[in-house]
């Protein structure tokens, strides 16, 4: 399934920001390849504020609906800026999430994609930073546990580490959090140290790293310990900046790469018979985005063997 609505093309961060609307009408142009035709369609609802408090803090939530500006922009920090309709495409994106946990949970279709911006994974508990409002993945993950589930697995594989989602579970054994990115690299988080409550999992790749470094982190690292946690949900922070086009990072990864990986994550999630949910994240070359979503997106489609 598909998960996506208008409104999150509307939100505009302003002329010549990289999370541009373009980035979503380059992901919405590859969805639109005859290959996915037949993969289900819905518009996400809003998030409610019941479903955004569990992640976030109240003071956050109030701040971002009172700050929200009628016209202009609204400049949360030196990265993140609100635009009349950000409110909303936030609402949205988080809510994809939700109602994509769910419906995946009820089946017959156990992957999704979540097609929205802005991003989330920089958002902490706290905070909105990063391009990013409220922490899309979080809000999912702490809906599905409020539901019921007891082990929730995160996976992020943009090239910046997801410190907010890495800030409001480090403390919650409940959910797994694996992340690889780049290092040094915004926002400065995510050292192989840093483990929460041993339910985090950093692999850090240098400047310059490739398939090969990948690979053999998500190998080495971040796939024994997904399997091993045996999630009955799987999360996916799927940024696509890692790809050596990306004009803010310094990793020389293809769009194969990220087929390889969902297909790893996808098998999993099967041998868990866990629903997996993907939601993009970053990734700012348009051409970089149509070839790695479509790669992202024909593994999460696949037919089941």
């Amino acid at each position: 399934m598909i998960f996506t609505h208008p409104a999150c093309l509307e939100h505009n961060a302003g002329p010549g920001h990289p999370e541009s609307p373009d980035r979503l009408r380059a992901v919405l142009d590859a969805l639109a390849a005859e290959e996915f035709v037949r993969v289900p369609r819905h518009e996400s609802p809003r998030a409610t504020r019941e479903q955004l408090v569990r992640a976030h803090d109240a003071t956050l939530v109030d701040a971002l609906f009172e700050q929200a500006p009628t016209e202009g922009y609204v400049r949360i920090d030196a990265d993140t800026v609100m635009s009349s309709a950000s409110l909303e495409a936030a609402l949205r994106a988080s809510g994809a999430v939700c109602a994509a946990v769910a419906a995946t949970r009820a089946g017959p279709s156990r992957t999704s994609f979540c097609a929205v911006r802005p991003p989330g994974h920089h958002a902490t508990r706290a905070t909105a930073m990063g391009f990013c409002l409220f922490n899309s993945v979080a809000v999912a993950a702490l809906d599905a546990i409020a539901s019921g589930l007891e082990r929730v697995a995160i996976v992020d594989f943009d090239v910046h580490h997801g410190n907010g989602t890495q800030d409001i579970f480090a403390s919650d054994a409940r959910v797994l959090y694996a992340s690889s990115h780049q290092a040094p690299l915004y926002p400065g988080t995510g050292r192989s140290n840093e483990r929460g409550v041993g339910n985090v999992f950093n692999a850090p790749l240098a400047p310059g790293a490739g398939s090969s470094e990948f690979r053999d982190a998500y190998r080495t690292h971040v796939l024994p310990a997904v399997d091993a946690f045996a999630p009955q949900l799987l999360l996916v922070s799927a940024g696509f900046d890692g790809h050596r086009l990306d004009p803010l990072a310094g990793l020389n990864l293809s769009s194969e790469d990220y087929g390889w990986v969902t297909r790893e994550l996808v098998a999993i999630a099967r041998r868990h018979q866990a629903p997996l949910v993907s939601t993009l994240e970053g990734g700012y070359s348009l051409t970089a985005l149509r070839e790695s979503v479509t790669e992202h997106c024909r593994a999460l489609f696949e037919r089941e063997p």
